[in-house]
């Protein structure tokens, strides 16, 4: 236990006369950062949907503009700008993941990419502007993320309670509202637990909030044991590690975390053992009767936990544990945590296999590209196989084969059908790191190392945990931010086994924590009071002040409209299907070349665009824009495919046909598509 484990009640003073004199700008704040990661998680879903997500990021980029230059004209002579360096490494990533456009094997997938990545950076810079105008209210922001992340697991949680009314169609018995995901589903909530532990953990603050922690950490446990998410209880348990290690409210929050998991766990433990509530493809009035006894059981356990954290705050507002007493509470707690390995050795050394067996046994399963999957019910949690071991071979292979530059942005769901030895369409690798090396190579590793190094330097400066910052005292503010960085730490750990980065509610919240932290600064550096109103005149005055956020309201207007454009095209394209079938071939063309100008990188116009010139007769127009497809992407066996089945059955062309099919079965030689194709057009060839 840290000398510097309590702070004495003299040192907690300006905290508390703070939270006295300012409530209502806390709870301003965090009622606006729930609500806005509420909205992103609501609006954005998985981030596969492109219109949904276009208008998330149109709408991240606007309100970043705006107050990124509202952030310059508030605090033009406020001293350095804190997290830039971090900020100019993401911005190099950023960069080179919208070149990767040029040699992309998928350059209008890369162009998405891009403006996820784009959209990224300008929350991340709307972050750091956040803190410097408002370096106080760091409350408001983890108030905001258990705001937000008790509300959408409780959402999930409640499709299962009223399955008729709000999952009829579901057919999965994984939790994974409102994302579409199960694993983003337990990621989220995992994110708000070291928040909820900081809540009810505190010495702070208003006591009765404090309790609310226990009750919103049962929530959030539950909704990740009812997602199956391995990854989210592995980063969950990686996060608090880091938490207790570095903050030294060890007691207070292993009370809070032992309590509501000493609620959440009996109740996912009974819904385990209910068949409505863990099969698959049942029907609503199968699952609804287990869904309402699991409600009633939510609400009770709800009930329960705010009853005893009320109990807990005002023990500890009474009987305050003497510093002898906290040590040797914390010492037997990290003993129990050392035993833990201890007693899974012992375990393991009782099965069949023995010790070395099984550890042999799991580490095969782990990494075999061909070993089985586990089961998609309860007993996942304790399994060790994975699909992952097969993504990652994959995109390890096409990183092999393209090492520095890789395949191009988003480009592995398109390259990974000349690797792989099954017929399933996956758009991830499932995995950043491999997915960084199959799309963006080496360099974009680097850059994205380089991006980590810079951030990981801020938030050792801001969190006194460098060296010579290691025996400053803990006050409010610094565990505020620790455990923002155990919440940084919980996505990163997801990151590394998941597609986490495609999905904008879960980046979102990671990308405010680590934000805030790399742009607080040194906490040697007390924080600056809020900056005053001004006036029009005085900001004319700022002249370099009012031409860089004119520059930053520029950009966000301008990046804008380039992440409009892929759904502008996408709109066009599906006004020219419906033409086609109305039969408006003439209005069918121009709406497909509207598409096209639109975004000159996408097939989609295209195809749609040859239908329609096939259809008029104009069968050597119809060729020559199936053969600007193939120009358009090489790499793509869809384009080749479409080439040879229009050269068979319309212009009767089977030599020239084989050809096409060929090398779309060479690019993707286990599409039994490709393969019945190549079949019929070399049968049509040897009788020529």
């Amino acid at each position: 236990m840290s000398s510097h484990a309590a702070a004495p009640d003299a040192a907690l003073a300006p905290a508390r006369a703070l939270a006295l004199r300012r409530p209502g700008a806390t709870a301003w704040t965090t009622l606006g950062v729930g609500a806005l990661l509420t909205l992103v998680a609501f609006a954005a879903n998985g981030g596969l949907r492109l219109g949904e997500t276009t208008t998330v990021e149109i709408g991240l980029l606007l309100g970043c503009g705006v107050g990124g230059a509202g952030a310059i004209l508030a605090t033009p002579d406020r001293g350095r700008w804190w997290g830039a360096g971090a900020l100019a490494a993401f911005a190099l990533f950023a960069g080179w993941t919208l070149v990767s456009i040029v040699w992309a094997v998928q350059p209008s997938d890369a162009w998405v990419e891009a403006n996820r990545t784009l959209t990224y950076l300008a929350v991340f810079a709307a972050s750091l502007a956040f803190v410097r105008v408002a370096p106080r209210q760091w409350e408001g922001v983890l108030g905001g993320i258990v705001l937000a992340t008790v509300v959408v697991s409780g959402y999930a949680l409640v499709t299962k309670v009223f399955p008729g009314t709000l999952s009829a169609d579901e057919l999965y018995a994984r939790l994974r509202a409102p994302f579409g995901y199960w694993n983003a589903t337990g990621l989220f909530a995992a994110l708000g637990i070291p928040a909820c532990v900081w809540l009810g953990a505190r010495r702070h603050g208003y006591g009765p909030l404090s309790a609310l922690a226990f009750p919103a950490l049962g929530v959030l446990l539950v909704a990740v044991l009812l997602a199956y998410s391995r990854g989210a209880l592995l980063a969950l348990a990686l996060g608090l590690i880091f938490w207790f290690a570095v903050v030294p409210l060890r007691v207070r929050g292993a009370a809070v975390l032992l309590i509501g998991a000493a609620g959440a766990v009996p109740v996912a433990l009974w819904a385990f053992a209910r068949d409505g509530l863990t099969t698959d493809r049942l029907s609503t009035d199968l699952r609804a009767p287990s869904g309402h006894e699991l409600g009633v059981l939510l609400v009770v356990m709800v009930g329960l936990l705010l009853a005893v954290g009320l109990w807990v705050s005002f023990r500890e507002s009474r009987d305050s544990l003497s510093r002898i007493a906290r040590r040797r509470i914390g010492v037997t707690l990290l003993v129990c945590l050392a035993l833990v390995p201890v007693g899974v050795a012992a375990y393991l050394a009782t099965t069949d296999r023995g010790l070395f067996g099984s550890i042999s046994h799991g580490w095969t399963t782990l990494t075999d590209p061909h070993a089985t999957t586990p089961p998609n019910d309860p007993s996942r949690l304790t399994a060790v196989g994975s699909v992952r071991s097969r993504y990652w071979n994959e995109a390890l292979k096409a990183f092999k084969d393209h090492p520095v530059l890789g395949v191009g942005a988003e480009g592995y769901a398109t390259a990974r059908a000349f690797y792989r030895d099954d017929t399933l369409e996956v758009r991830h690798a499932h995995g950043f790191v491999v997915q960084t090396l199959a799309d963006l190579g080496i360099v974009g590793l680097a850059l994205a190392l380089l991006a980590l190094g810079a951030w990981l330097y801020a938030a050792a400066r801001a969190t006194g945990l460098r060296e010579r910052d290691r025996g400053r005292r803990y006050g409010p503010e610094r565990i505020g931010l620790l455990t923002m960085v155990s919440i940084v730490v919980v996505y990163g750990v997801h990151s590394f086994v998941d597609w986490t980065w495609f999905i904008p509610g879960c980046t979102v919240l990671a990308l405010l924590c680590s934000g805030w932290v790399a742009g607080r600064g040194p906490l040697r550096q007390p924080p600056p009071d809020p900056p005053p109103l001004r006036g029009p005149r005085a900001w004319l005055r700022e002249r370099p002040a009012v031409a860089a956020a004119l520059l930053a309201l520029v950009t966000a207007v301008g990046v804008a409209w380039a992440v409009w454009q892929p759904l502008r095209s996408l709109d066009a394209t599906n006004a020219a299907l419906a033409k086609l079938e109305s039969g408006d071939l003439v209005g069918a063309q121009r709406d497909a070349r509207t598409a096209g100008d639109r975004n000159p990188l996408s097939l989609e116009p295209l195809s749609v665009l040859a239908v329609a010139q096939s259809r008029a007769g104009d069968q050597q127009a119809a060729l020559q824009t199936l053969q600007r497809e193939v120009r358009l992407q090489p790499s793509n066996p869809e384009p080749w495919l479409r080439l040879g089945d229009f050269q068979f059955n319309k212009l009767h062309q089977p030599a020239e046909a084989l050809k096409s099919v060929r090398t779309a079965l060479y690019l993707d030689p286990h599409n039994p598509q490709t393969i019945g194709a190549y079949i019929v057009v070399l049968r049509a060839t040897q009788k020529g």
